[in-house]
């Protein structure tokens, strides 16, 4: 075991790890007694886990053996998790008092003195309540607070009122990241994503560590990553892991000491119940993308699916899946060093949900687990050496004996260790915010070669980026019949594409030598699509950039991992920065920059004007339909044109549209990084048949259809316009609604709020 290589045993000797922990100058952890949570999902322990009041924000003095819960006043109520501040005198924390109320922040001295609630309720949550509640309260919570530099508080909360797009009913809710000061003013949303964000620490270099869960065009449950901030929200970076499907979630992130860009974290499953599962290291300072640079530091507990755990059985040499989770698991790892951390654990026996089942433990990178307090003699090594206890002795000092009962605490689970040390307070991060940009609510970006990642593209043939947005759902949009739900959304989007809204903001020109920039909107999850001449998509980000009002952002250009930047920095001045930066500018065709991608205002004129005189209700050609007589829940030609994942249904001709992202299919899949090309029009034998020639698929079998069909559709001819409509479309990966609202089932045709013309309501450069 590693504990016996890093520290040999003498002849005899054995002892606990309450010595290891002693020699290492740890006299005291703060933890957080709480009954385990039931919750369904990794993220949905403050919504739908089952209300267990009890527990504390606890001290463990190693030297002593004494146990001190610091808020007796709070009583009756859920903590969550805590933080302590770099001069190790305060603890800032998430309580929760009863079923019907959101958790908020406290803090208090490490004595236990000083108590006091540092943020409270926002003055409408009782409206909020009122008007949201869907089986949870639905007011707000405020979470998993950490201390920032300046003193200041960083948290995540549902105060962004976003519902998470993939549960149909709507109940479970986004918590994205805020910053306060200490008295709770200054209150500040530093991020913007659709899905939940979690766990945010301190790094010593300042910025924010966190947890970021994304799905754009890829799979819906694949992608919970780790990535940073600096404390002004600015400066989003990814840190490891935006294309491992699994395990599906890295969560409780944390550096390890004095080895740059070394960190551990859990690896969890998306569900069942809370985030548990291995504990990884990882060393980013190589490839941020890949499993090589992750080590598992639980060996015998893995994840190969999005829903529970494999454990490895020593007597039968063999994995076995166990989807209640009686293995070991492993929480909240603080590393001490490289090689120990203390974690959160259950050894193997009860289910995951046992309300008492898990203690404070110290880890090895080996997989070995000690408990912190034990009566039990372990045969683990001593560093305090038998001469060392009698000159202790001598010196009228002593250690004291291992007390009884054996901790951890057999009432009650405990969590979140962090030792009680004093730490080095990292710098406080300057702000680069530009007050004239900020103003005016718009970031600059900078992109200094698209064609940097664009393998086997020629130079020249990217002449656009096209601007989007993924917009979250608010909790506005929420309506209380089911009908309008289609594969896990509230309010059906698309047909099993994407889950999450797109708006288009228009158009930049990008240069001769590939640079761009450009103003975006601020405060907006924005991703681009590089365009030919042609307005056709060559290749898609499939994540998004946040950026903060005032923000300058840039990139070396596509698929751009964050430790590339300075080894292929281009040497010579890029053209695009010569110049101010573009406003995005309308598509050709349209009348704004900024408007809705929407499949009944956008694509259906086409097939109207052009195809269903051949291709309409009666007796259609090629049994393929392309009216726009409605369906349930979209269109005859939608539902045609767009594969249906879910059922088995025969449909004309899977490839008309092209390859287009199901990201329920499969939810742990479509990470993977996709060549230029791949998605959308260059992929479709529909649009290459309207292209006039401007659209060659790559595989030879398609481009032979698109020459049949087209000799067979000689007659049509798509003005430029409309072709670009049509390619937005695909590219963008089939969207039918362009809003979140208004009732979608026929059986509310005639209602006034029945599929409203949706417009853009967003903000106007």
């Amino acid at each position: 075991m590693l504990f016996a290589i890093l520290f040999p045993l003498q002849a005899n000797e054995t002892f606990t790890a309450r010595d290891i922990l002693l020699n290492r100058g740890i006299e005291k952890i703060v933890f957080v007694k709480r009954f385990t949570y039931t919750a369904s999902n990794y993220y949905t322990e403050y919504v739908n886990s089952a209300f267990l009041p009890g527990g504390n924000i606890c001290v463990l003095d190693l030297r002593s053996g004494v146990v001190s819960e610091l808020c007796s006043d709070l009583k009756g109520g859920v903590f969550e998790k805590c933080d302590l501040n770099f001069n190790a005198t305060k603890i800032v924390f998430a309580w929760k008092k009863s079923l019907n109320e959101g958790y908020r922040l406290y803090e208090v001295n490490i004595d236990g003195s000083g108590l006091r609630q540092v943020l409270p309720a926002p003055s409408n949550e009782e409206r909020l309540i009122r008007l949201y509640k869907n089986w949870y309260h639905h007011g707000t919570d405020d979470l998993s607070p950490c201390w920032l530099p300046d003193g200041d508080i960083c948290f995540v909360s549902s105060r962004c009122q976003y519902g998470i797009t993939c549960d149909a009913p709507d109940v479970l809710t986004t918590t994205v990241l805020y910053r306060c000061s200490s008295d709770g003013t200054n209150l500040k949303k530093l991020s913007g994503s659709a899905v939940s964000e979690s766990s945010p620490v301190c790094l010593a270099d300042g910025r924010i560590l966190y947890t970021r869960w994304e799905y754009v065009d890829k799979g819906s449950v694949s992608v919970k990553c780790l990535w940073s901030m600096r404390p002004d929200g600015t400066a989003t970076s990814e840190v490891f892991g935006n294309n491992i499907a699994l395990p599906p979630t890295f969560i409780y992130g944390r550096e390890i000491p004095d080895l740059a860009g070394w960190f551990v974290f859990t690896g969890a499953p998306h569900s069942p119940h809370t985030a548990m599962g291995p504990i990884f290291r990882v060393d980013t300072n190589g490839d941020i993308r890949t499993k090589t640079r992750m080590e598992s530091m639980t060996p015998h507990t893995r994840i190969s699916e999005e829903v529970g755990w494999e454990f490895f059985d020593t007597q039968t040499n063999s994995w076995y899946i166990d989807r209640a989770g009686r293995g070991e698991l492993f929480k909240e790892a603080f590393p001490i060093d490289k090689d120990l951390f203390i974690v959160a654990h259950k050894p193997k026996g009860t289910e995951i949900v046992d309300p008492k089942g898990y203690g404070l433990y110290l880890l090895d990178s080996k997989g070995e687990v000690l408990p912190i307090y034990t009566q039990a003699v372990l045969k683990f090594p001593k560093l305090i050496t038998v001469a060392q206890q009698r000159e202790t002795v001598a010196q009228g000092r002593s250690l004291p004996p291992i007390p009884a009962p054996v901790y951890r605490d057999a009432s009650i689970s405990c969590w979140n260790p962090i030792p009680v040390l004093k730490r080095t307070v990292p710098p406080v991060l300057p702000s680069q915010i530009e007050p004239d940009l900020e103003q005016r609510k718009i970031a600059r970006m900078f992109v200094a070669d698209v064609y940097h990642g664009l393998d086997n593209i020629a130079r020249g043939t990217v002449k656009y980026l096209r601007i989007l947005e993924q917009v979250p759902r608010s909790w506005s949009a929420r309506r209380w019949d089911f009908d309008d739900e289609y594969g896990q959304q509230h309010a059906a989007i698309t047909k099993g594409t994407h889950l999450v809204l797109k708006v288009l903001h228009g158009v930049v020109p990008v240069e001769e030598d590939g640079s761009a920039s450009y103003y975006v909107p601020a405060e907006a999850n924005i991703f681009v699509q590089a365009l030919d001449e042609n307005y056709a998509a060559v290749q898609t980000e499939r994540t998004y950039i946040y950026s903060m009002a005032g923000e300058t952002r840039s990139c070396v250009g596509c698929h751009e991992r964050r430790n590339e930047i300075q080894s292929t920095a281009p040497k010579k001045h890029p053209k695009a920065l010569l110049r101010e930066p573009n406003f995005p500018q309308p598509q050709l065709g349209d009348n704004s920059p900024r408007r809705v991608i929407d499949y009944v205002q956008d694509v259906q004129p086409i097939w109207d004007r052009y195809c269903i005189k051949c291709h309409g209700e009666t007796n259609p050609q090629k049994n393929l339909r392309l009216d726009g007589n409605l369906t349930q829940l979209f269109s005859v030609s939608y539902e045609q044109l767009v594969p249906d994942r879910y059922e088995s249904e025969k449909w004309v001709d899977r490839d008309l549209v092209g390859t287009t992202i199901g990201e329920h299919h499969p939810k742990t899949g479509n990470v993977e990084y996709l060549p230029p090309k791949s998605l959308g029009s260059y992929s479709s034998v529909l649009v290459a048949m309207l292209s006039d020639n401007k659209i060659v698929l790559a595989e030879p079998t398609k481009q032979k259809r698109v020459e049949i069909w087209k000799k067979n559709h000689a007659d049509i001819r798509l003005t430029q316009e409309e072709q670009i409509r049509l390619m937005t479309w695909i590219d963008t990966n089939c969207q039918y609604y362009g809003s979140y609202y208004g009732r979608r089932n026929i059986k509310y045709k005639g209602r006034r709020d029945f599929r409203p013309k949706p417009i853009f309501s967003g903000r106007t450069w």
